[in-house]
């Protein structure tokens, strides 16, 4: 059965249109767990805008966690919440961009929408509130710091009573202040799939393609991997995209380390739209103005409905977090793909999103990052390929 998420959403403007932005959490609806939360500082926009963003980002959030959830949106924006539900027509143009993306997330018949005061919309409108004063700090909204938050309230709805009341929860010290001890890290060794029949050719090959299968020399090197990570005897779990060349790499691996692959869709490639399966100098011929925008900005999708880079970090954070969780204090292989691989090592380094253009990442190449209980993260390998010599 299907598992029933709630995505409450809200958005805001300091002037409308002013600086804005959004909040959303993802709740599981039978216990009322807060899963995933998103916001985003997005500049000068209006409260509608902004409203939007937010219902996209909590539906982007839930897809990441289970494609195939029954989802109820509850949101205090009347305006969006008639309009999706398909009951008042949508006049302004820019709303009609934004309503589309949310609706091509998930089937029709399988999001709900209901209207609530905003006085029960309190934790989305908090967040919207957090990326607006991020914003006005001139920074962004840390997703990391959120998700410590999130865990505290989590443990603390779940623990014994206390006869004192509880502190405000203070920022983890960082550097040389931080405790000498902080336990175990959960490290992610992160392998690229092993090349494919595309690779060689440097071609577009994301989720919204043709899934391509391992070519011999993918073979070989996901052979190679598995021999190398067995001598190394440190992994402890693997998990894998769905897509078949990285199950494919994953199962080789696996046969050596003895253990079971287990699938996690948020580990998906990007969806590149009407790019897949073109070389890069191909897309410069055919949609100049296009490349020009995706390679300018994070925020920028690929022609024909692909992922933006910022809607792949947001799905990276949610999938780190939820396997941060699951797997505390473990050594776990994460076979994944090139922009996921390059998502979590600029997110752990705190870098901007154009480092995305500047790191190198080989097929069937090994990477890692170690995550510590205080909240920071360390990158310890980038782009080995020693096992393939």
């Amino acid at each position: 059965m299907a598992p029933r998420f709630i995505v409450e959403a809200d958005g805001g403007s300091r002037g409308n249109p002013g600086p804005a932005g959004y909040g959303a959490v993802v709740l599981d609806a039978a216990t009322g767990e807060a899963l995933a939360e998103a916001a985003e500082y997005i500049g000068t926009a209006t409260n509608n805008v902004a409203e939007y963003r937010g219902l996209i980002a909590g539906l982007e959030a839930a897809k990441a966690l289970d494609p195939a959830a029954e989802v109820q949106v509850r949101m205090d924006s009347k305006l969006v919440v008639e309009q999706m539900s398909g009951r008042w027509k949508i006049k302004h143009p820019d709303m009609r961009p934004l309503a589309a993306r949310a609706r091509a997330l998930y089937p029709a018949g399988q999001v709900a929408y209901e209207w609530i005061p905003r006085e029960k919309n309190k934790h989305a409108d908090r967040l919207a509130n957090e990326a607006m004063d991020a914003g006005k700090a001139g920074r962004q909204w840390d997703a990391g710091a959120s998700a410590a938050a999130l865990a505290e309230r989590t443990a603390a709805r779940t623990a014994e009573p206390v006869a004192e009341p509880l502190e405000e929860p203070k920022a983890a010290p960082v550097g040389w202040a931080a405790p000498a001890d902080l336990g175990t890290p959960t490290t992610f060794v992160l392998l690229r799939h092993g090349e494919t029949a595309l690779t060689p050719q440097k071609r577009f090959s994301g989720s919204g393609g043709s899934d391509p299968e391992l070519s011999p020399v993918g073979l070989h090197q996901a052979e190679r991997a598995g021999a190398a990570l067995a001598a190394r005897g440190t992994i402890q779990a693997v998990v894998s995209s769905p897509m078949r060349r990285c199950r494919e790499t994953a199962a080789a691996v696996a046969a050596r380390l003895g253990l079971e692959v287990r699938v996690e869709e948020g580990l998906r490639e990007a969806d590149f739209g009407a790019w897949e399966g073109l070389t890069f100098a191909e897309v410069r011929e055919r949609w100049p103005d296009d490349l020009d925008a995706w390679l300018a900005s994070s925020k920028a999708a690929p022609t024909g409905g692909g992922e933006s880079f910022a809607a792949v970090a947001r799905r990276m954070s949610v999938t780190r977090d939820k396997l941060l969780a699951r797997y505390a204090g473990r050594t776990v292989l994460l076979v994944t793909h090139v922009t996921p691989v390059k998502t979590l090592v600029r997110l752990a380094l705190g870098a901007p999103p154009e480092s995305l253009f500047r790191m190198e990442l080989s097929a069937a190449s090994l990477s890692a990052v170690a995550y510590y209980a205080d909240g920071n993260a360390s990158l310890r390998l980038l782009n080995d390929t020693g096992h393939l010599r």
